[in-house]
């Protein structure tokens, strides 16, 4: 009886054991796709702030060439107006 009760005792510990190292690779697993995934994530912002600054730079030139061309038609006004 003694023995049965030693035997299953070693059983029910191995099975612990083997649990707590199946669900440390897990957490490893887990761990190891989260990392992949924020990486993931963080390229694809990086992409899209890139892409959002370009398409800020181009709207900026744009203006600024729009108010000089402005300013110019201004300033030969302006010379027209001083010749008067």
């Amino acid at each position: 009886m003694k023995k049965t009760f030693l035997g299953l005792a070693v059983v029910a510990a191995l099975t612990i054991v083997s649990c707590k190292q199946e669900t440390k690779d897990k957490v490893g697993e887990a761990t190891d796709a989260i990392g992949t995934e924020m990486d993931q994530a963080v390229d694809t912002a990086a992409v899209k702030v890139d892409a959002a600054i370009d398409s800020t730079k181009s709207k900026i030139s744009n203006k600024m060439k729009e108010g000089a061309a402005k300013m110019n038609e201004k300033a030969e006004e302006m010379k027209e107006e001083s010749k008067k």
